[in-house]
């Protein structure tokens, strides 16, 4: 019987998945699809238009069930039961706004507002579909409430589901700039999250971060240029941490908070001082992928803007070692962050012993040859400025080609 093989009718199958369909919806083009898959095609991609017709599809309400299709394809199920083909159960209601709206009512009651977070914490978790009706209802504006709640009563009880709830819908920025506000209270919230005393799940602080980086990327200055100590201290806590603890996500998501917070020279200072050019060297050496090394190198070149976090620069001894490794490796912001760094460096610190280095770790050798390759003009220059800074000093050493590094230099 395995052997038989068995015609599935061309109508039951979903233009999209190519699979037998278990929820048929029709559009307005006529054309019926998997809902699941739709849904995903409308939701998640490029186009808003129908697949097949390619004619535009507006919304998700315009999705009509087949009821007819989807019985007869239940019956075609049964009836081949035998032949190893299960049957297509009946799906469930799709959930409204009104109901997202009932569960956010619900979190108003001691009573009810545990079993409401878990619900929600499922149906964000469910599909594309349902987080999108979250958003419209407003649930997550109530889940930072709930958290901002948690923090002003130092009291944990749904704290993991509503972070998760916020990280699977995510706070949409249109949301975010409208809280300006609140915005304060809910930094210091997710700071309480992230604050090195507390004790939660891993995933509740990456979720914490998450949402923090959402919220600094809408703040106003203002609201930057008042930032803590204790703000940068839980956020490079994350990064100490680093990839045992967190994901590379919620790694990410905090060196975003940090270069956010960069441009003030306020802000650079309380970074130092938390001890963010030491974790962000630490973090580099482990070789992360291409987007963290960006990031890192991006924050490590306002750092080393201030005497204070060159200073630490030069204290940690990968420092100069890694950011001459990573150019020409990973990419051309990494270049253009790696170069400015050394010549920060070169311009403001260059004492003999750093000069000596540079030439231990091969930094000299790397700004060679990056005026050889295609790279931007302003790039090369930076290089050629750095050789020609302290080329006297060079020259000394016998490992120096003092031929060819002199046709470099002039």
């Amino acid at each position: 019987m395995d052997d038989i093989d068995i015609e599935v009718p061309k109508y039951f199958i979903c233009p999209i998945s190519l699979q037998i369909m278990k929820d048929p919806v029709t559009a307005i083009t006529g054309i019926t699809y998997d809902r699941d898959s739709i849904e995903q095609w409308l939701l998640k991609g490029k186009t808003t238009n129908c697949p097949v017709t390619q004619q535009p599809l507006p919304t998700l309400s315009d999705l009509t069930p087949n009821h007819t299709l989807r019985r007869l394809i239940q019956a075609w199920c049964t009836e081949n039961a035998s032949f190893g083909v299960d049957r297509i159960p009946t799906p469930k209601p799709s959930v409204d706004k009104l109901h997202f709206l009932k569960l956010i009512k619900e979190l108003q009651h001691p009573d009810s507002k545990t079993k409401a977070l878990k619900e929600l914490d499922l149906l964000a978790a469910k599909n594309e579909r349902n987080r999108k009706c979250m958003v419209e209802a407003g649930v997550s504006k109530a889940m930072i409430s709930f958290i901002v709640n948690c923090f002003k009563e130092d009291c944990i009880n749904g704290l993991e589901e509503a972070l998760s709830v916020l990280s699977l819908i995510r706070i949409p920025p249109t949301e975010a700039k409208l809280l300006p506000k609140e915005n304060a209270l809910i930094i210091k919230s997710l700071v309480w999250v992230l604050g090195f005393g507390f004790r939660t799940q891993v995933m509740v602080q990456s979720h914490a971060v998450s949402a923090l980086k959402t919220i600094i990327e809408t703040a106003s200055s203002v609201l930057l240029e008042r930032l803590e100590l204790n703000f940068f201290e839980a956020v490079v806590g994350v990064l100490k941490q680093g990839i045992k603890r967190f994901s590379q996500q919620g790694i990410n998501s905090a060196l975003h908070v940090l270069l956010d917070a960069c441009p003030w020279g306020r802000n650079r200072l309380m970074m130092v001082e938390s001890g963010a050019v030491s974790a962000l060297i630490e973090l580099e050496l482990g070789s992360p992928e291409r987007k963290t090394t960006e990031l890192i190198l991006g924050i490590l070149f306002h750092l080393c803007s201030c005497a204070d976090g060159r200073a630490e620069f030069l204290n940690h001894k990968g420092g100069i070692a890694v950011v001459t490794k990573r150019i020409m490796r990973v990419s051309l912001a990494a270049d253009d962050r790696a170069v400015l760094i050394l010549s920060l460096i070169c311009k403001f610190s260059a004492s003999s012993l750093v000069v000596h280095e540079m030439l231990d770790v091969g930094a000299v050798t790397k700004l060679c040859m990056l005026l050889q390759v295609d790279c931007a003009t302003y790039l090369k220059d930076k290089a050629l400025g750095i050789l020609r800074s302290h080329s006297d000093e060079w020259l000394k050493f016998p490992c120096i080609d003092k031929t060819q590094f002199t046709m470099y230099i002039n």
